[in-house]
């Protein structure tokens, strides 16, 4: 703590303790500012031009059959280790079991569960892509279909954007 006042002077023994004194107070006897913790602004928003809102189709991110597959497949995965296991303790006072002779023996019904998945993702992605979607207007309408493709490097090297008008 300085003792010196504006004038580059130092304070005497009185003055000091006279400055403590009324910074001591001021800290006690400070009134708390009022301050606002929130604001909520009652004037109606603006509208923008006279277009009534447009129903927004819900578009998610992951279509409906990748999350089916992606389920499915953690059940397989879930399924093919319990069996493995079985198997492995059903061995277990046959032979010395391994680890190889594990995997051999669950591969090939992991694989099988693989392929079921596969197939049966294909047949639902081909009874989906037949899907048509009319749309009825009434009066002049029109409409533009714009695709931009392009290529990088991320993931899997191309991506696509269609924009309806």
């Amino acid at each position: 703590m300085s003792t010196e006042n504006i004038d580059s002077r130092p304070l005497s023994e009185s003055e000091a303790e006279a400055e403590a004194r009324r910074i001591i107070e001021g800290l006690w006897q400070s009134e708390p500012v009022a301050t606002s913790t929130s604001f909520r602004d009652a004037t109606p928003n603006p509208p923008y031009g006279t277009t009534p809102p447009v129903h927004q189709d819900d578009r998610r991110i992951v279509p409906a059959w990748a999350a089916g597959v992606a389920v499915a497949s953690i059940g397989v995965g879930a399924g093919i280790t319990g069996i493995g296991c079985g198997i492995w303790l059903a061995c277990q006072g046959f032979a010395a079991v391994t680890l190889t002779s594990v995997l051999f023996v669950t591969l090939p019904i992991a694989a099988v569960a693989t392929v079921v998945v596969a197939v049966g993702s294909a047949i639902r992605g081909v009874k989906a892509a037949n899907s048509e979607t009319h749309h009825h207007y009434a009066g002049p309408v029109h409409q533009e279909n714009n695709t931009q493709v392009a290529n990088h490097g991320k993931w899997f090297g191309r991506s696509s954007t269609t924009v309806n008008h």
